[in-house]
């Protein structure tokens, strides 16, 4: 299903952080640049969102999918501008949950691509409505809707299988199988169906996964609502490829409800041997940091902006 590729790149639109005093790039790290004439004249933004062009060569020849869309309507086209992306070669769309820190800037990002009937992979439970995080019965915060109406431009592939892209260099990981015993979800996320409340598991929740070339896997996560442990066990099972190269996303470890796994996650991380770790966006900060702590060889600080090459 999946084909090895000469060289992953990882493009964030949009993260949690930026500090734009680090100017510390190298061949594989590079930040993005906030200079102009030789004076600070502009930033890249950071939000609470997430967004990435993935871009995946083999034979010299290119290829690029856009993995959500970040939290406002124009952060993440901003950037793109700012990075001086050409989004026209973007060819493919997946959405890692329907969830409005992914999905805000979608029509704006679109409409910069600007392309006709651009593949849109996604599970179909992104358009699950209403949805939101129950802190107590007079106090409920909802995600603004996400419907299939308001897509217009491109061709939606809904599905809860995996699912390949960009002729099999790229893999949406469908549904991920809740298999670890502490990683147990978002206890406070909820949904209404069919005039009921309900848990919600946030079904929808998936990645992206690459294999590069003679170093393995490189997974891609939005949330891991599903659980990073989980996530790449199944991008293992899905690809058959055992090695992983670099896990990076944002892995939900943010919070008083999470904070107490945070050191049984890193354990079984640091248990599939990667090359990078790379944290972003929900990971949180007690989180980044006891990661940063424990695998300091393998770890890699993200920004909004930071392009990120992994070469066979």
């Amino acid at each position: 299903m999946l084909q090895a590729v000469d060289k992953v790149e990882i493009i964030t639109l949009q993260d949690n952080y930026i500090d734009i005093t680090d100017l510390s790039s190298n061949p594989m790290v590079v930040r993005a640049n906030p200079l102009e004439g030789g004076e600070v004249r502009r930033s890249i933004l950071a939000e609470h969102g997430f967004s990435a062009v993935v871009r995946v060569t083999t034979n010299g020849q290119a290829r690029s999918v856009l993995f959500d869309f970040g939290f406002s309507e124009h952060g993440a086209a901003y950037n793109a501008r700012m990075l001086g992306l050409d989004m026209h070669a973007v060819e493919a769309l997946a959405l890692s949950h329907g969830h409005s820190d992914h999905t805000g800037g979608f029509k704006a990002l679109v409409e910069m691509i600007g392309r006709d009937e651009l593949p849109f992979v996604v599970h179909p439970g992104v358009f699950d409505t209403p949805r939101y995080l129950k802190y107590g019965e007079d106090f409920k915060i909802y995600f603004p809707q996400f419907a299939r109406d308001t897509l217009g431009g491109v061709r939606l592939v809904e599905t809860c299988q995996p699912y390949a892209l960009l002729d099999g260099a790229v893999a949406f990981l469908g549904e991920v199988p809740r298999q670890t015993d502490f990683e147990q979800g978002f206890p406070i996320a909820h949904l209404e169906r069919n005039g009921r409340e309900e848990w919600d598991p946030i079904a929808d929740d998936t990645a992206l996964v690459m294999h590069l070339k003679g170093k393995g896997l490189v997974v891609l996560s939005g949330c891991a609502h599903s659980g990073i442990v989980n996530t790449v066990r199944h991008a293992r099972e899905v690809t058959g490829v055992e090695k992983v190269h670099a896990i990076m996303g944002g892995f939900h470890l943010s919070g008083p409800l999470f904070e107490p796994i945070i050191e049984r996650t890193t354990a079984e991380l640091k248990a599939f041997g990667p090359d990078y770790i790379i944290p972003t966006h929900c990971t949180g900060r007690k989180a980044i940091m006891h990661i940063e702590k424990e695998m300091p060889a393998n770890f890699i600080l993200n920004m909004s902006g930071t392009q990120l090459t992994f070469a066979a």
